[in-house]
């Protein structure tokens, strides 16, 4: 196990600039997930610390270790691809145990390694067969135990899970994350899928164009998002969002959105930024909406319904904003009936509209 530290690190292809100097520590031990949408560094990330592209400015330390100028044989990483990256003409004992018998390590040693590791991977009766003979959950498998041989100091994990189907991704999520409480090898993992970065991570990274917008633990980024950006790619169904201004009711802050006025819940009263007509950005997650007889709020339309059986997804048409609307269990709801609908007060985010950052409840 290993700690990780990037220190004003900068990537340029010429005058492009990839990633913006950033500064990152990764715990000892820990499961961080690189996270955002395509484009935004992550992968530019991982191959920095992996020794596959070099750094434009700035260092990175593994145990305190520059590790800069090392040769990527030379720093004790081990990194899964998204494409697999297995020898063709090698069965899967073979390819397990190819970093073995280039560091000569005994005939003996081998063996047992790979049935230890073949049999915590569960792919033991595959042991004999050549790659294009597994499917692309056996594939990555494979591809995880060639890893797991080494025994690295951190483990790096290139969307690895991004070319197989649903069922067998989230098999795999869960295998992942059982791998790394029994080996708590330090971990690095990059995706651009927000479920896994949720149920995977002890940290989460979110990063946007180069630069780290928020990072912390999953259910930390997850209640308390620093911006409309990390609101709406945090979360599916993604939260709401609706544009608005503060205004006063009986003496009391509330956001009005068009036709629509939702009270603020006492720990905003008193923040800075509200008062008067101060405009502001409202996010409400899918759940936080309640179903009500009737209100004194217009009724929204429903547009669509997504039924799975645990959960109902509403598609909906409120006071003129579309909105997604979740709730537990088989709505019974209609096209054709009004639908009155209630935000949970403590579920309400604000956000400033200019810049997009989230407005803090203490004055």
């Amino acid at each position: 196990m290993a700690s990780v530290e990037l220190v004003k690190v900068t990537k340029r292809y010429g005058k492009n600039i990839v990633l913006n100097p950033l500064d990152l520590t990764i715990p000892d031990g820990s499961f961080t997930v690189l996270v955002g949408p395509s484009g935004c560094g992550k992968s530019t990330l991982l191959r920095l610390l992996a020794g596959l592209d070099t750094v434009s400015d700035g260092d990175i330390f593994i145990d305190k270790q520059q590790i800069n100028n090392l040769d990527p044989a030379d720093r004790d990483i081990a990194m899964v691809f998204q494409s697999y990256a297995l020898y063709p003409h090698l069965t899967v004992a073979e390819n397990l145990a190819f970093h073995m018998q280039v560091k000569k390590v005994p005939r003996q040693q081998q063996q047992t390694k790979v049935q230890h590791i073949a049999r915590m991977l569960g792919i033991e009766p595959l042991l004999q067969r050549l790659p294009k003979a597994l499917s692309g959950g056996q594939r990555q498998r494979v591809a995880m135990g060639r890893a797991m041989v080494r025994n690295p100091r951190v483990f790096l994990f290139d969307e690895p899970l991004s070319n197989l189907d649903a069922q067998l991704r989230m098999e795999l999520r869960a295998e992942i994350k059982s791998l790394h409480q029994q080996l708590k090898t330090t971990t690095v993992y990059v995706t651009h899928d927000q479920v896994e970065a949720m149920t995977l991570a002890d940290r989460i990274v979110v990063m946007k164009e180069g630069n780290i917008v928020q990072q912390g633990q999953p259910l930390e980024i997850y209640d308390r998002p620093v911006n409309t950006f990390v609101a709406r790619f945090i979360g599916s169904p993604p939260m709401n969002l609706l544009e608005g201004r503060i205004t006063m009711q009986g003496g009391l802050p509330g956001a009005c959105c068009g036709d629509l006025w939702f009270p603020l819940p006492k720990k905003w009263h008193e923040a800075a930024g509200l008062q008067g007509d101060a405009p502001v950005t409202l996010g409400i997650r899918p759940h936080d909406f309640i179903q009500v007889p009737a209100s004194n709020q217009p009724a929204a339309t429903l547009r669509l319904m997504e039924v799975t059986g645990e959960t109902s997804l509403l598609h909906v048409t409120w006071g003129d904003f579309p909105l997604h609307v979740q709730f537990a269990g088989r709505s019974q709801c209609r096209p054709e009936q009004p639908l009155w609908l209630e935000a949970k007060a403590e579920g309400l985010h604000l956000f400033d509209t200019a810049s997009g950052n989230r407005l803090s409840e203490h004055p």
